[in-house]
């Protein structure tokens, strides 16, 4: 059976939409924002274009430049256009659960992108469907566009303040519809989503990288339980929760986004070196070089060894051609595919104790295989740390992690781990430590190192709501 590596938490999905004033041409735009958000969904790329009177949709399985070409761009006319790149959480991986969705209603057309989960959405759908309606594919997505339908006799600004009533868990979505660009996020903050400008034009985004990208300026974050609408009359904002606190998703920091992004006002790399330095200070080690685990735990790689004084070094080179998803046939290869996708530099690592950082151990194989990759690369001594607390529980709020039965944190003590590795030591920071490496005195989601999260499955708010 082919299956993929699933030695890391996976990324949700990224979104993007601008609605532009002037002669610029929207889904060139969208596509190069999308490019720059690649890293957060590999699956499916998909773009929606208006042009006041409809909506004109590609969407693909593959990588943004594999779904699109330059006849494609071009057939996509509009002067608005929302994106969406796909790693599935819900629903299995087809063109048919793609995104954009579209959807012609009583008020016209709607296309919606989203990142990441409903925990609610089961219950709404089965509720909705008790009641007559029919869903195409088997994510969550549609139940917010059936929920707008239901009430689009009360206008979109009305229908959407309502459908987002019903709906429960993490979602940073933008709409489309045949003359405005919406952005809604979740009350918690959960998943991360900013606006941009180009001129008079608006951009709605994942994060900061992809406005860097098409040459937007960084205008300020979605703040936690606001929709904004854009169209001719400019932006327009409505928080359709009384109570809201911006708890964001620990993971974006640790891992899931780009070093050059800033969300929420925690620049991304900056955040990663100062959880170097104070795993340093929790976890320290002797070590002649700190070598980071590519991409995502460089940088703190960096910071761990500027605290400790000692060198930091390349230790793998990393294969570009390989995509975060690279599928092998069987057990043993999907083992050795590590060494496809990363090898070491044996010049820096032979004869040295060596400090090797990696952004967090979720089952355990990759980190082992790191292990043995740099033994045999002549390492006298490889030391473990890792720059986020131990992984212990699942994530339900649009992040692929496994059972809490796979989880090696969940089901062994860390000096078992270190034994499974084959590590000379192992550390992890704090979850203090994490925190403080923020440097933000606000909230973050730690429910996969704490089992504490933001939000429960309200299965009798949802009921409640639909039988009004």
């Amino acid at each position: 059976m082919i299956e993929q590596i699933k030695d890391k938490f996976k990324e949700e999905c990224g979104v993007f939409g601008i609605y532009s004033k002037n002669d610029i041409d929207v889904a060139a735009v969208t596509y190069y924002g999308l490019y720059a958000l690649q890293h957060r969904g590999q699956e499916s790329a998909g773009i929606a274009v208006t042009d006041g009177k409809e909506i004109s949709i590609h969407k693909s399985m593959g990588l943004v430049a594999d779904v699109f070409d330059e006849k494609i761009l071009k057939s996509l006319k509009g002067f608005a256009a929302i994106g969406h790149v796909r790693y599935s959480t819900t629903g299995p991986s087809n063109v048919l659960n793609a995104q954009p969705l579209l959807s012609n209603y009583k008020l016209g057309s709607m296309a919606i992108a989203h990142n990441g989960n409903l925990v609610n959405a089961e219950v709404i759908k089965e509720l909705l469907e008790d009641g007559g309606s029919i869903f195409q594919t088997s994510i969550d997505s549609e139940v917010v566009l059936s929920l707008v339908a239901r009430n689009a006799k009360k206008g979109i600004e009305r229908a959407l303040f309502s459908a987002m009533q019903a709906v429960k868990g993490s979602f940073a979505m933008v709409i489309l519809t045949e003359d405005k660009l919406i952005g809604v996020r979740d009350p918690n903050g959960i998943r991360p989503l900013c606006i941009g400008r180009i001129n008079e034009s608006y951009i709605l985004c994942s994060e900061s990288c992809a406005l860097d990208t098409v040459g937007a300026e960084f205008v300020r974050d979605v703040a936690p339980g606001e929709i904004v609408i854009i169209d001719e009359s400019g932006l327009k904002s409505i928080n359709y929760v009384e109570k809201t606190k911006c708890e964001t998703c620990a993971f974006e920091y640790i891992y899931f986004a780009r070093p050059d992004s800033t969300l929420d006002g925690i620049n991304v790399y900056e955040a990663r070196v100062r959880a170097g330095e104070m795993l340093y200070k929790e976890c320290p080690a002797e070590a002649d070089i700190v070598v980071g685990v590519p991409d995502s735990g460089i940088a703190a790689a960096v910071g761990f060894a500027k605290a400790s004084n000692i060198p930091f070094g390349i230790g793998f080179v990393k294969n570009k051609y390989v995509g975060r998803t690279f599928i092998t046939p069987s057990q043993e290869m999907r083992e050795r595919a590590v060494s496809v996708k990363l090898n070491p530099l044996k010049g820096n690592i032979e004869g040295k104790r060596v400090v090797l950082i990696d952004d967090s151990i979720v089952r355990g194989t990759t980190s082992r295989r790191l292990v043995e990759i740099l033994r045999k690369a002549g390492a006298k001594e490889v030391h473990f740390r890792v720059a986020s607390p131990v992984v212990k529980y699942p994530c339900y709020f649009g992040i692929d992690t496994p059972y809490r039965k796979d989880l090696i944190g969940a089901n062994r003590e860390e000096e078992n781990i270190r034994e499974d590795i084959g590590a000379d030591s192992l550390g992890y920071i704090s979850m203090e430590g994490l925190i403080k490496s923020f440097k933000e005195d606000k909230g973050f989601c730690l429910g996969c190192f704490s089992g504490i999260y933001p939000v429960s499955t309200p299965i009798e708010t949802s009921k409640d709501y639909l039988e009004r």
